[in-house]
């Protein structure tokens, strides 16, 4: 009898000692204090860029991985694989992204510029031919502000780089570009052309992931302090927006005073009018239904 116990007690704590192991080593703290994002070579950045300069984030404790990217499809990539916690970028391929099942909500609308560059000696035609990026608000500015005088051939380059030296080569007679690269072209020579944007927001945002927005608040809270904070300096002087996109993405000086900077604002999400705007848009051109709700897409948790 005491064999058979002895026997029935070994069995049991190999058991136990089979399943704890099956169970794996308990997952580690998750560190709400670090921010992985990815950020575009253009204008919206700056505050951003400017919190990181001026310490900011540090100052909060918030530890952040800052990265830029000149191909808006490899920062989608890297949002969608899990390797940043959250990225600038458009509402088109937001649209998209949240259609297909992809966990991510705005957290603020950014501010941007997308002037158009002209070629040189282009001369006023109906027809022409138009770089953009195709699921993008390269495409959508396109259609809000040349589709009413123009027919337009759309080339559709990723790049942001690539563009620019297309249009430069004069295989292009317009391109779309984001500012502060649409003011390279306008120092290298070439005309910059900006339109009056009709509403009170562009079609960009900082999203971040449903994972992130659970398990790192208080980073995130900390994140659009330090934002805030930025675009309180911008206001008062947007020279440090100037300095800090020419520093960060170095870019030739001489194209300081070149730069149409957008009107900044602290964190803020973009209305339901203007996302419904933005659904139009996306639904007339790609032949598809977005069924997402509006407060499916939104994060309040940050804004004032």
């Amino acid at each position: 009898m005491k064999k058979t116990t002895t026997l029935l007690i070994a069995l049991l704590m190999t058991v136990t000692l089979i399943f704890a192991g099956c169970q794996g080593a308990p997952a580690a703290p998750v560190d709400d204090m670090k921010l992985k994002i990815g950020i575009m070579p253009a204008v919206d950045s700056a505050p951003i860029l400017l919190a990181e300069k001026k310490g900011y984030f540090k100052e909060l404790g918030l530890e952040m991985d800052i990265q830029v990217y000149n191909n808006a499809a490899n920062r989608e990539s890297a949002l969608q694989s899990g390797e940043l916690d959250g990225a600038m970028t458009d509402l088109i391929a937001f649209v998209n992204n949240v259609q297909n099942g992809m966990d991510i909500k705005i957290t603020t609308s950014t501010d941007g510029s997308f002037p158009f560059l002209l070629k040189k000696g282009f001369v006023e035609q109906k027809n022409i031919k138009i770089g953009m990026m195709e699921i993008s608000v390269s495409n959508f500015l396109s259609d809000q502000f040349l589709k009413d005088n123009y027919e337009m051939e759309k080339i559709f380059i990723n790049e942001i780089p690539a563009r620019l030296e297309m249009i430069k080569a004069g295989q292009l007679d317009m391109a779309n570009l984001p500012e502060p690269i649409a003011s390279m072209g306008e120092l290298g020579g070439l005309e910059k052309v900006v339109y009056n944007n009709p509403d009170d927001f562009m079609p960009e945002a900082m999203v971040f992931t449903g994972k992130v927005l659970k398990d790192k608040e208080k980073g995130l809270a900390l994140f659009h302090q330090a934002y805030n904070k930025a675009v309180e300096d911008i206001k008062n002087n947007d020279d440090e927006a100037r300095d800090v996109l020419i520093e960060k993405m170095a870019l030739n000086p001489e194209i300081k005073d070149l730069m149409t900077l957008p009107q900044y604002h602290a964190a803020r999400v973009p209305d339901e009018a203007y996302m419904n705007k933005v659904i139009d848009w996306v639904e007339a051109v790609q032949k598809i239904d977005i069924t997402v709700p509006y407060d499916q897409m939104i994060e309040r948790k940050f804004v004032k």
